[in-house]
């Protein structure tokens, strides 16, 4: 059996609903609550979950720490289709509480972008390079497929 895709990313956070109302106007996608205590977003190819830091922490193990870090060492990322595309996103996520951590700007490899911290200091990569190619979906092609 191989583990090679991702289907869910889970982020932990400080206030569910402040997270869910965040992120239901950043990403324009209605939120699925009918869980109880933990807010999904469906989205192509795969699903964002938020869950309280607390309940997270104790679901891993119980001597995980709930106290959350600067960084955690990780990002998300979305590609855009253009450098407009980014520039519209960072607009959006700052007019609705998000931090923009690194303004956007043309990146060292060639692609242009920037980055953002949700209400939970998460970041997100927004990014453009022409070396990105999407499916009919918006959903990243393989690189050999970009060739």
């Amino acid at each position: 059996m191989k583990i090679n895709r991702m289907t869910v990313v889970t982020l932990g956070v400080a206030d569910l609903q402040r997270a869910t109302d965040f992120y239901r106007e950043v990403l324009t996608v209605s939120p699925n609550t009918s869980h109880g205590g933990v807010t999904f977003f469906e989205m192509q190819g795969v699903w964002l979950s938020l869950f309280p830091l607390v309940e997270l922490a104790k679901d891993i193990a119980p001597h995980v720490p709930a106290d959350p870090v600067s960084f955690g060492g990780f990002t998300l990322a979305h590609n855009a289709r253009s450098k407009d595309e980014v520039t519209a996103i960072l607009n959006r996520v700052e007019a609705h509480g998000g931090r923009i951590a690194k303004a956007a700007a043309d990146t060292f490899w060639g692609g242009f972008g920037g980055y953002f911290a949700d209400p939970d200091g998460h970041y997100w990569e927004v990014v453009y390079g022409d070396m990105f190619k999407f499916d009919a979906q918006g959903g990243l092609l393989p690189s050999s497929a970009a060739e």
